[in-house]
């Protein structure tokens, strides 16, 4: 199965239409918050229109696995027509993931388990891979609003883990959970 993630959108049309003409060959979009609202410190991102990003991604809800960030309001949920989690861990290949925004549980706020896993998210705005013990961390970075000037989306496809900067194509990060 093939994953489109994308952390950070903040209402930008602009580049969210951008990512899903690049990749369209997915299986399922994991979005890691921060959706619609730019947040009190961020700027207003390219083209912001949540009212379009809410019908963009209302089409593709069935295939939507979502993730609430700290810029993501009460109203974001009444209007978005796909379930938004807390946190969510899933399994791809055998592999353990924590998904989650970054705000609270992110490189130095690891969540307790018994086994090696892998914990994804966005918040910071910057692309990073760390391990902590027996989590590998993975920033997916902002689709939006970069901090390190990537903007950025990640691919998991058959446990290989790749984030891309949307205008140049490089590979930013790769990670293969299956090592």
């Amino acid at each position: 199965m093939k994953y489109l993630i994308l952390t950070d959108i903040h209402g930008s049309s602009k580049y969210l239409k951008l990512v899903l003409n690049k990749v369209n060959d997915f299986d399922k979009i994991i979005i890691l918050g921060d959706i619609l609202y730019h947040g009190p410190r961020n700027n207003l991102p390219d083209e912001y229109n949540p009212s379009e990003v809410v019908s963009i991604l209302n089409e593709l809800k069935d295939q939507i696995i979502a993730i609430r960030g700290n810029c993501d309001a009460e109203v974001d949920l009444m209007v978005l027509d796909f379930l938004i989690e807390e946190n969510k861990w899933i399994d791809i290949n055998g592999n353990k993931l924590f998904l989650t925004h970054g705000h609270k549980y992110n490189k130095q706020n690891v969540v307790e388990y018994d086994k090696k896993y892998y914990m994804i998210y966005g918040h910071y705005h910057i692309n990073e891979f760390v391990k902590a013990n027996q989590v590998a961390c993975i920033n997916l970075g902002s689709l939006s609003i970069p901090k390190d000037g990537h903007h950025s989306y990640g691919i998991l496809d058959n446990g290989l883990y790749k984030s891309y900067d949307l205008f140049s194509d490089t590979t930013i990060i790769e990670v293969n959970l299956n090592d």
